[in-house]
């Protein structure tokens, strides 16, 4: 059976766990989570990125951001259009994103404009949190805009074929 790939706009802290060297349990667990989705799962699937993910790969000195960096090299990037701008602007004014880091709305916002199946992420603080859904529905709705799917890499498995 034929089917279209589903879109997963690429955040930041993905290529940034890919390459993760922390010894942490927790991190270790991550970085393996992000190198088997990547391996295994993402051909599945047809990814995206943003202009600030690069920006924000480049910010900054820490083990990895080069090859963070390389990964990301050849992912195609949503273009940032001023109606962008404005989502940030109302997630800002409704409380679904902090305004002093703007930059989990910016992802939000063209994953949501461009109409991402989903947004992959290891920032559950901000972005990958159940407690936000709601609001986030309900200002998405009212901007007529799609709601992506906000996970993380363990959670985002590739589905069977129904032939297998």
């Amino acid at each position: 059976m034929w089917r279209m790939k589903r879109t997963v706009y690429i955040e930041t802290t993905i290529p940034s766990f890919y390459f993760e060297v922390r010894s942490d349990p927790s991190m270790i667990a991550r970085r393996e989570s992000t190198r088997r989705w990547w391996l295994e799962d993402r051909p599945s699937y047809d990814i995206v990125t943003s202009a600030i993910t690069l920006a924000e790969l480049q910010d900054g000195d820490y083990p990895g951001r080069l090859d963070a960096i390389a990964l990301m090299a050849e992912i195609p990037l949503l273009e940032a259009v001023p109606e962008i701008d404005e989502i940030v602007g109302v997630y800002a004014a409704r409380h679904l994103m902090p305004r002093e880091d703007l930059a989990d709305a910016y992802h939000l916002a063209t994953a949501s404009f461009y109409g991402a199946d989903f947004l992959l992420t290891w920032n559950c603080r901000h972005l990958a949190n159940a407690n936000k859904v709601r609001h986030l529905r309900t200002v998405n709705a009212e901007l007529g805009l799609v709601v992506p799917i906000v996970t993380t890499p363990d959670l985002l498995i590739k589905e069977m074929d129904d032939d297998a």
